[in-house]
């Protein structure tokens, strides 16, 4: 019985380090997006910023985040998570206190990039905890019900931080903000986290700054895979509004991500389950062909009912890859490269955020919104295609042989 009981034990997922570690995540997310939805607002309407302007203050917030996650990702294991990931919470708490005092555009910009620095470490430290509390048998899953918390934050964080704005103030949106990181500070010392031993070779190995020892290695194609499926998301966080605007379907875009954030809380724990238990391709496959038919229905979008299907099956493709893709990374990695692996991935991947806007803008144009998403489309059917020679194919084969 002690036997089964260790086991058991072994393989637990909802341990109280899981559920503390996703609620101070969910913290950090919900934090992001109240202001990522009001800062542009809040440039244009109290510190007298162009439209560029304040475009360019959400988005170097995302390029400090980015520079932030590789490095804290390469150091993570040599300074330890749980120091890594109170750094990054007090960083980013820091940060959120010194917006009362972003009197100009030049102390805003210099607050999002510290703002950006901080957010870029709590994230990458919470994932790569996340990593190693949950049981290997089970990462799939348990990476699954990790990301509800980013998007349970980023169903509420939007609408929550507008809402705020219109009826009372970016003060006050900052003092909720910093309570909730003031808690999740508190909650992470409450967090046992597994810390991972260093040989020598390995710490000389972590603290090169050779090129090759800031991203791995292993995880790259599978990034590239990410950027591309990641790029094409962009095409619906950017130009979504725009696009139901020039249809007349405004209603139904204005509950498109309530629908799409519904459709990733209810597919995420089972394709989750399904990854650990089924293989990883059975998923993967299906989440690809699943988003690429979303942007499809949404490209040939005439009424509310095909906008909020699209929404249904981008939810469901979207989600699933950025979840089960991330466990792939973990998975093709030793446990003291975690933190790299996680950095490399998410930070790739994100970069087609990033890049997306200014790429997809020039496209518009030549296309417009319809060419816009079946491109799209083709761009994910691409990805898949990449993820099949670069990671798919030889798993299948392991698969097979584990089967037989």
């Amino acid at each position: 019985m002690r036997k089964d009981d260790e086991k058991i034990n072994k393989n637990k997922l909802w341990t109280k380090e899981f559920l503390i570690n996703s609620m101070i995540m969910f913290i950090v997310m919900l934090v992001y997006y109240q202001l990522m939805a009001i800062i542009a607002m809040h440039s244009v309407d109290n510190l007298g910023a162009s439209s560029s302007s304040a475009g360019l203050a959400a988005g170097i917030f995302m390029l400090a985040a980015l520079t932030a996650r590789v490095f804290s990702g390469k150091f993570i294991e040599y300074v330890g998570r749980k120091r890594m990931f109170l750094a990054g919470i007090i960083f980013y708490l820091f940060a959120t206190a010194l917006y009362f005092g972003a009197e100009n555009l030049i102390l805003l910009f210099i607050i999002r990039i510290i703002h950006g620095i901080g957010f870029g470490i709590a994230t990458t430290s919470a994932m790569t905890i996340a990593a190693g509390i949950i049981p290997s048998s089970r990462r799939g899953e348990g990476m699954s019900y990790f990301n509800l918390s980013i998007t349970l934050a980023s169903a509420i964080g939007p609408s929550l931080g507008i809402y705020l704005y219109d009826y009372s103030s970016f003060s006050i949106i900052l003092l909720i903000s910093s309570i909730l990181l003031v808690a999740g500070f508190f909650a992470t010392l409450f967090l046992k986290v597994p810390e991972v031993e260093l040989s020598s070779e390995q710490i000389a190995e972590m603290t090169s700054f050779k090129l090759n020892k800031l991203f791995e290695v292993k995880v790259l194609p599978l990034a590239v895979v990410g950027l591309m499926t990641f790029f094409a998301y962009a095409s619906i966080i950017s130009f979504l509004s725009s696009y139901v605007n020039e249809v007349n379907l405004v209603r139904a875009g204005s509950v498109f991500f309530i629908v799409y954030s519904v459709a990733m809380l209810i597919s995420r724990p089972i394709t989750g389950r399904w990854f650990d238990s089924k293989g990883e391709n059975l998923v993967m496959y299906p989440a690809f062909l699943s988003f690429a038919f979303g942007l499809i229905i949404i490209s040939q979008a005439h009424n509310s009912f095909t906008i909020l299907a699209a929404a249904v099956f981008m939810g469901i493709g979207f989600g699933t890859f950025a979840s089960c893709g991330q466990a792939i990374a973990i998975k093709l990695v030793p446990e003291h490269r975690m933190g790299i692996a996680t950095s490399t991935f998410i930070s790739i991947s994100e970069m087609g955020i990033g890049m997306g806007p200014f790429f997809l803008g020039m496209l518009i144009p030549l296309v417009g919104f319809r060419g816009l998403y079946l491109t799209m489309s083709v761009i994910v059917i691409s990805a898949m295609a990449l993820y099949y020679f670069v990671h798919g194919k030889d798993n299948g084969e392991k698969e097979e042989q584990r089967a037989a």
